[in-house]
């Protein structure tokens, strides 16, 4: 059930949104150094403003380590309103080369500026926008919930959602049991939206005690980098 196969098909760009906190970084990170098994040219782009995770001194180190591009604004952790984005972000839409993948952050800045690439990103037809899902934040303890919060990432972003991914967790204390009481809501989440599950998201000393019962696992390391 471990998704093995899951990146020889990645979409040339992959974007991550969710609600703060929701993990989606940690999701991204682990996903970048999968696809750079396979493909060379692989990039990850920050567009948190707020809370530019790349940025810590931990993250560039590993991703220079894997020869992972970072591309991310200038203005992260700056009080600009609408920050202007780099050019080099804009190479994610030229160069079609790139395998991308997309943080678009916690914050309606990030999905501003995303706004400005999802014109060419829709055009171009080969991107997957994934929302990232963690009932065991306050704010999205419920498929309702959780939906209203997809529909108000859409609108700023420009662009929709296209699967969802659970990536329930309570960090280090995270059980099997946690992993598996968030199946319901997240099938109840696909069901209101109209999309399917992606992947469940697990730290990678779990996987052996899930397989099985969960579809798509996906496994985690780096889960101490949680915000």
């Amino acid at each position: 059930a471990v998704m093995e196969g899951i990146m020889l098909q990645a979409k040339r760009v992959t974007l991550f949104a969710g609600h703060y906190g929701s993990g989606k970084t940690n999701v991204a990170l682990n996903l970048a150094y999968m696809i750079k098994e396979n493909y060379d040219k692989t990039v990850i782009a920050d567009l948190d403003i707020v809370n530019p995770y790349f940025r810590t001194k931990d993250s560039i180190e590993e991703l220079e380590n894997r020869g992972i591009k970072l591309i991310a604004s200038e203005y992260a952790g700056t009080n600009v309103d609408i920050p202007a984005l780099p050019q080099e972000m804009y190479s994610i839409i030229h160069d079609k080369s790139l395998k991308a993948i997309i943080d678009v952050g916690g914050d309606d800045r990030g999905a501003l500026a995303l706004g400005r690439l999802s014109p060419a990103i829709k055009e171009e037809n080969d991107y997957e926008m994934l929302f990232v899902f963690n009932k065991f934040r306050p704010l999205t303890p419920t498929a309702e919930e959780a939906l209203e919060i997809m529909r108000e990432i859409e609108v700023a972003c420009k662009i929709n959602f296209t699967a969802i991914v659970n990536n329930s967790n309570l960090g280090e204390l995270t059980t099997p049991e946690d992993v598996l009481s968030s199946v319901n809501e997240t099938q109840r989440l696909s069901e209101i939206s109209g999309l399917p599950v992606k992947m469940t998201t697990v730290r990678a000393d779990l996987v052996n005690n899930l397989n099985g019962k969960v579809e798509n696992l996906f496994p985690l390391t780096l889960q101490n980098k949680i915000v």
